[in-house]
């Protein structure tokens, strides 16, 4: 059974973003080391755009055959005409609003968001599943959740958007791996525990 990886960028206190999702504040963070280790390790998380921009479109896929994300990450596409954030993945992106895909490689999950990941899930394959949020995405899929992996930027925001938008609920990860970067970025793994 493949993994959904929620591989999400946040602050030291936890949050992915600004009250309005805007993850902005991070970007500063991601210098030519920070920037080497995600194209080496994982190359198939940076946007197309990105890819195409750095000359690295070429790189081969590592850990991801496919991606879910959530309305708003993929509105941020879509406010700037990419109607295809990540081309060299399937795409997938839970709505229930969004109606018709503006894009032939992405499918839209409109109903039974659990149901959908879990059979994605099942499939036969080599690669795992990228959850690339938000928080009610996470929130949502909290319980189909295998593996976090959370780069951590040297910032407190105070507020904003958290990880996860759900419920309480006591969910016991195991620490796998921590790598830390000279501008302070920390990239934990956490693996469930089952």
């Amino acid at each position: 059974m493949r993994k959904l990886t929620y591989y999400i960028a946040c602050s030291i206190d936890g949050f992915i973003g600004d009250p309005e999702g805007d993850a902005s504040a991070m970007f500063a963070f991601v210098d030519d080391e920070f920037f080497g280790f995600l194209a080496a390790e994982y190359p198939e998380t940076i946007p197309t755009p990105g890819r195409r921009q750095r000359n690295i479109d070429d790189l081969p896929n590592k850990r991801f055959d496919t991606i879910v994300q959530g309305r708003g990450s993929y509105d941020l596409a879509l406010k700037e005409g990419i109607t295809s954030p990540y081309a060299h993945l399937r795409e997938y992106v839970a709505s229930r609003t969004l109606g018709e895909s503006p894009d032939p490689n992405v499918e839209i999950i409109a109903d039974d968001l659990v149901g959908r990941v879990r059979a994605l899930k099942a499939e036969d394959s080599a690669y795992d599943i990228y959850l690339c949020g938000g928080a009610r995405l996470a929130g949502e899929l909290a319980d189909e959740i295998d593996e976090l992996i959370i780069k951590t930027y040297p910032i407190v925001q105070g507020s904003g958007m958290p990880m996860f938008d759900s419920g309480f609920a006591i969910t016991q990860f195991a620490l796998e791996s921590v790598r830390s970067f000279g501008n302070g970025v920390l990239v934990r793994t956490y693996s469930r525990k089952r």
